[in-house]
């Protein structure tokens, strides 16, 4: 294996681990449709296969994200809306002050915005900065 290639392997371990743990366990499904061993298998594959690939080849950026993920309470819907805002503007001050790259800046804002458009984020700016202050 070249250079290249092991760079490549090293820096989509996770997508790969990820994708070998789905083809198996749903193999397992179809060949095997009266045994659960493929329940066995999804709950290992994600549970111990695709965290422990994450822990070993996975961005440590993300990794430090995961936890804090991990350790910041689950918002409310009240505190949804600053939430997602904060986030995105973190991110652009973060890629302003040089602290990103090109590459690590998009990939995140990707992540950020699966479950949103930017246009839903900017909107919500936007009403935002429209409320008199008194009722933020």
């Amino acid at each position: 294996m070249d250079e290249r290639t092991a760079e490549r392997f090293r820096e989509n371990a996770v997508g790969i681990a990820s994708t070998a743990v789905t083809g198996t366990w749903l193999a397992m499904l179809f060949l095997f449709p009266d045994s659960m061993a493929w329940l066995a298998f999804l709950l290992f594959g994600y549970i111990v296969i695709v965290p422990v690939t994450a822990m070993l080849f996975g961005d440590e950026e993300e990794m430090e994200e995961w936890v804090e993920e991990f350790d910041r309470e689950e918002p409310t819907d009240a505190d949804d809306e600053p939430q997602a805002e904060s986030a995105l503007e973190t991110l652009r001050n973060r890629y302003a002050r040089g602290e990103l790259t090109d590459e690590q800046f998009e990939r995140k804002l990707e992540r950020l915005l699966e479950t949103e458009t930017l246009e839903d984020v900017e909107d919500r700016q936007q009403r935002r900065e429209r409320q008199p202050e008194f009722e933020r």
